[in-house]
């Protein structure tokens, strides 16, 4: 009996090989793939990651420059909003403003019509806003024995003027 039940387990056995879910039972599990790793595997990469982090440096570093160096005109501008529509602040004001810009040897000494040709050149347009326009009244208002009163042309003028000025570098080689 131990042989005929040795022929019927080889008998099941090889008609369960023959048949589909006995040759899947065969297969041998499939090994999972080992993980790819997010690293760089050539130094090229390495080098252009250093690379562009050293223009993101350098671009952070002139930004900061550039923002430090505008402290002057947030100043100015805090300061414009706190004058309140005088002219004779508001001309003291742009003269502060313009010598932290351009230093004392350019601007002190600037007064009148001189004092606006000087607001008209450094503005950026081509029309004398300030010898024709609203800033027509900064020349004398400083010397006034009443205060003058600034519309809001002026106070305009004055804010593009302190946001918009050319830096001192700007300006090397031109007559101003």
């Amino acid at each position: 009996m131990s042989e005929t039940a040795a022929e019927t387990a080889t008998e099941a056995s090889e008609a369960q090989a023959d048949s589909l879910v006995g040759l899947i039972n065969q297969l041998a599990e499939v090994p999972e793939p080992e993980a790819v790793s997010m690293m760089p595997q050539t130094v090229g990469w390495a080098v252009l990651a250093g690379m562009l982090l050293l223009v993101l440096m350098a671009w952070g570093w002139r930004v900061w420059k550039c923002y430090q160096a505008n402290a002057y005109r947030r100043e100015a501008l805090v300061a414009l909003e706190q004058v309140s529509g005088d002219a004779a602040a508001i001309s003291a004001l742009l003269k502060r403003t313009a010598l932290t810009a351009y230093g004392r040897s350019r601007v002190a000494a600037l007064s009148g019509e001189r004092w606006l040709a000087f607001l008209d050149t450094t503005i950026g347009t081509s029309e004398p806003a300030f010898s024709n326009g609203a800033g027509h009244v900064l020349a004398q208002a400083a010397y006034r024995p009443e205060p003058v009163p600034a519309g809001p042309d002026l106070q305009d003028l004055a804010r593009r003027w302190i946001k918009h000025h050319p830096s001192a570098s700007d300006l090397e080689g031109r007559d101003v």
